[in-house]
Order: C-alpha cells, then sequence, then structure tokens
C-alpha cells in the first residue's frame, strides 16, 4: 500500500517547504531526492494496479526503496501476480522487483460494487465513442446521447435514416472496453426529405478535410477499437485515399479495419493490397 508516511511528507514538501525555497537549485534536488522519487514510483504503481480491469480489487501493498519495489499481499491467480510484476517492470527508474504476493484461488477481489475504476472505464468508453462518431460519415452526434453504465453502453436520441442508426451501433460496438450496446436511437423522418439530410451544416458544401486528419483520425479509431492493434497497421491517405499497410491476425480484423477505415469522414476509397493476414 502507497505509506501513509510518504504521502504526508510529499503533502509537507508541495504544501509547505517548495514555497518558502528561496534557492531554484535546493528546490530542484529536493524533488529528485531518493525518498520523493521513491514515493512517486509508489503512486504510480498504486495508480496503476487501482485502475487496471485485472488487478483492481486485489490485495497489492506497493513498497519502493531506492529503486527496489517490493509487492506483498494477496490475488486470485497466478497470472494477476505476474501482471504485477510485468507493471513494475515498465516503471522508470526501477531496478529490482520482489514479488511476494500470495496466490489464493479462493480470494475474491473487493470489485462487486461500481467504484471510482470502473466509473473511469465508462467515462472513457463514452467519450471514447462520442469521438468515433464525429469523426466518422455519422452525421447526427449532436442528437446521440451515449451513456455506458458497466461497460454497457446505451444510445438514445434521434438519427436520420436506418443506415446512419446502423453505424452508430457498429462503431459503438467495436470500442475497446464495450461488452454490449442498446441501440434505441430514433429515425426522426421529420428531418428526412427525399432520403437527404435537411440539417443545415450537412446541406452546405462538405467542410474539407486534408488528407493528415484523415489519416490521424483512421489510427486513433483503431486504437480505440477492439480487435485492432493499430501499431501494426502503416497508415497514409492521399487525396481521400486511405492506403492500409500491415499484417493482422485474420479476415474477420482485416474486414473490421477496412470498415473502420471507410466510414471516417471525408475517406473517399481504402486500399487494402497491402494488409495481409
Amino acid at each position: 500500500m502507497y505509506t501513509f508516511a510518504k504521502i504526508f511528507f510529499l503533502f509537507l514538501i508541495f504544501a509547505y517547504v517548495l514555497p518558502v525555497t528561496v534557492d531554484d537549485t535546493d528546490a530542484a534536488n529536493l524533488l529528485n531526492s531518493q525518498t520523493v522519487i521513491d514515493a512517486r514510483q509508489e503512486a504510480q504503481l498504486w495508480t496503476t494496479y487501482t485502475l487496471n480491469p485485472y488487478l483492481r480489487g486485489n490485495n497489492i501493498n506497493v513498497l519502493v526503496d531506492d529503486g527496489k519495489v517490493t509487492l506483498t499481499g494477496t490475488v486470485n491467480e497466478a497470472m494477476s501476480k505476474e501482471l504485477a510484476s510485468q507493471i513494475a517492470r515498465h516503471v522508470q527508474g526501477i531496478k529490482v522487483i520482489d514479488n511476494q504476493l500470495v496466490i489464493d484461488a479462493g480470494y475474491i477481489p473487493l470489485s462487486a460494487s461500481h467504484g471510482y475504476a470502473e466509473e473511469i472505464d465508462d467515462v472513457t468508453i463514452t467519450a471514447t465513442i462520442k469521438s468515433k462518431l464525429i469523426w466518422s460519415k455519422y452525421r447526427d452526434s449532436e442528437s446521440t446521447y451515449i451513456e455506458t453504465t458497466g461497460r454497457d453502453v446505451t444510445l438514445r436520441g434521434t438519427t436520420e435514416d436506418s443506415e446512419s442508426r446502423t453505424l452508430a451501433g457498429s462503431l459503438a460496438l467495436s470500442t475497446r472496453g464495450v461488452e454490449s450496446v442498446k441501440n434505441l436511437l430514433l429515425i426522426n423522418y421529420a428531418n428526412t426529405s427525399s432520403g437527404k439530410n435537411t440539417n443545415n451544416y450537412w446541406n452546405a458544401t462538405p467542410p474539407v478535410v486534408v488528407d493528415s486528419w484523415i489519416t490521424s483520425k483512421v489510427r486513433s479509431t483503431f486504437r480505440y477499437s477492439n480487435s485492432i492493434t493499430d501499431s501494426v497497421i502503416d497508415v497514409s491517405t492521399a487525396q481521400g485515399i486511405v492506403i492500409l499497410k500491415g499484417t493482422l491476425k485474420n479476415s474477420a480484423e482485416h474486414a473490421l479495419a477496412v470498415e473502420l477505415a471507410r466510414n471516417i469522414r471525408g475517406v473517399k476509397d481504402v486500399k487494402s493490397d497491402e494488409l495481409g493476414f
């Protein structure tokens, strides 16, 4: 556990010591002292364990001393113990890991309640879906309301037609972390005339979308989507045509990548000849 003594020590530094320090060099030395570094690393590990969906609720105590991290407590499976070590290895400055976590198959993590970490997940999912809708060819993001509870998403509001309704549901369901989507979007026939949206923004001349913007949003959409690893896909855009290169796991991932790219606003076509599986 992140020790109370170190929390109190950091509080003293930032609340009392630094404001009255006249020598900037002394202040910098204080902030870079080993005690502060240890406390910072403990805080980083504790926060990561708390927010990690596989470790949250487990009884993991963290102690850092001069680059050595000691983990104590109880987890319910070997994977959780190994994951805790892997995370610690990626913290800058950690040199030695002493993983004393006890594996108890009967231990039940305290994750039954919808706590802070789960709320962070839900807020993140909602914001991600909203962004994906705005980036896409979906035209009704302003009239679409997204609610996420326990990774279950509900879409409410109105949309222009059944195709848009399906697209919104598809973008939501493909978002990383989403477990289910309830699509309650209603088609607003009053705003539809001869199959065309009467919204002034979309009836006006479409905004110019530059290639660099398209490339950025395709990459971001991949990053926030299930089953797609954006790091293995090279994305480029030329005059609205998206070119995908790389290697995916299977044809399903290939089809999803092409569909997600094609749905980004401003995309005229997607070339995936060099995107294998």
